[in-house]
């Protein structure tokens, strides 16, 4: 059954966090629903950035183009794990995504940033 999205209206939690609903107003103005299950969520919210992304390439014909999520805050923190450290990026909106980073990584992103030279890339990738 194919669902045509007009707006979205909810988004829940389940009390025993086991899974998320999602309420949509359809084409018509028909209430609709979807519940995801805790382990659907996380690959669910890691295709949406690449799908954003090859919706606005395919629209405008270009390539280049992404979705960029402006960045209010940051926050690092040690991980349970030896030698990982956890950051979180934060938007002003409420966006927000948790990486975990071993500790070489960290160093490269440090200098990576901490570079000023007109002389590096314009994008430096590891």
């Amino acid at each position: 059954m194919d669902i045509e999205s007009q707006s979205l209206s909810t988004c829940e939690v389940a009390p025993d966090g086991n899974t998320v609903v999602l309420g949509f107003t359809d084409s018509r103005g028909a209430p609709a629903r979807i519940r995801l299950p805790l382990s659907q969520l996380g690959a669910l919210a890691m295709t949406l950035p690449d799908l954003i992304s090859k919706a606005l390439q395919s629209r405008y014909g270009d390539h280049t183009l992404r979705y960029a999520y402006p960045l209010a805050s940051w926050t690092l923190e040690r991980s349970s794990e030896p030698g990982t450290g956890m950051m979180t990026l934060s938007t002003t909106d409420g966006f927000s995504v948790c990486f975990a980073m071993e500790r070489e990584m960290q160093y490269t992103l440090a200098e990576a940033l901490a570079s000023d030279s007109p002389s590096e890339p314009a994008a430096v990738v590891n």
